[in-house]
């Protein structure tokens, strides 16, 4: 059965939904007005801060746009430079011959090239001293033993 529902009838449910919530909007609204304690000792500074900063910045304020700007073909050119050099490299490394030896023999290198550098004494120690050290970091790291929680002091 199809009930007759008028116009008129949709018009004034529509309102009578709309109005509370128009009226919970404006209470809102009315919440974040600014209101400052006239009895205050610091209302007169508030209200100078305000007043100090009630302006809004006008374009005056705002840097220039720059000028000296490169054409876009100057810069479309320098971007092929860049993307040419970039394929020239890859080039290069591709023709590169890699080569892969023995590990221990790459390792004893290695090992010559950094015993040829000098060592301050001041920072010489033995295995033993820095496995020392190493332990006493490790014992210091230990978490304390846990606490037992049943125990009521």
């Amino acid at each position: 059965m199809n009930a007759h529902f008028s116009k008129k009838t949709r018009l004034w449910a529509l309102i009578a939904c709309l109005a509370p919530l128009m009226g919970v909007l404006a209470a809102c609204a009315g919440s974040f007005a600014p209101r400052t304690d006239p009895t205050s000792p610091i209302a007169p500074r508030v209200q100078a801060l305000v007043d100090a900063n009630r302006h809004y910045p006008s374009w005056e304020n705002f840097p220039a746009a720059p000028t000296d700007l490169p054409a876009a073909t100057q810069v479309a050119a320098q971007v092929g430079t860049l993307e040419d050099r970039g394929e020239a490299l890859g080039g290069e490394v591709a023709r590169i011959e890699w080569k892969l030896g023995d590990a221990e023999t790459l390792a004893a290198e290695t090992r010559a090239q950094v015993e040829a550098v000098p060592v301050s004494p001041d920072s010489l120690r033995t295995q033993a001293e820095i496995d020392a050290f190493a332990q006493g970091l490790r014992d210091r790291a230990k978490a304390p033993p846990p606490v037992d929680r049943r125990r009521v002091e």
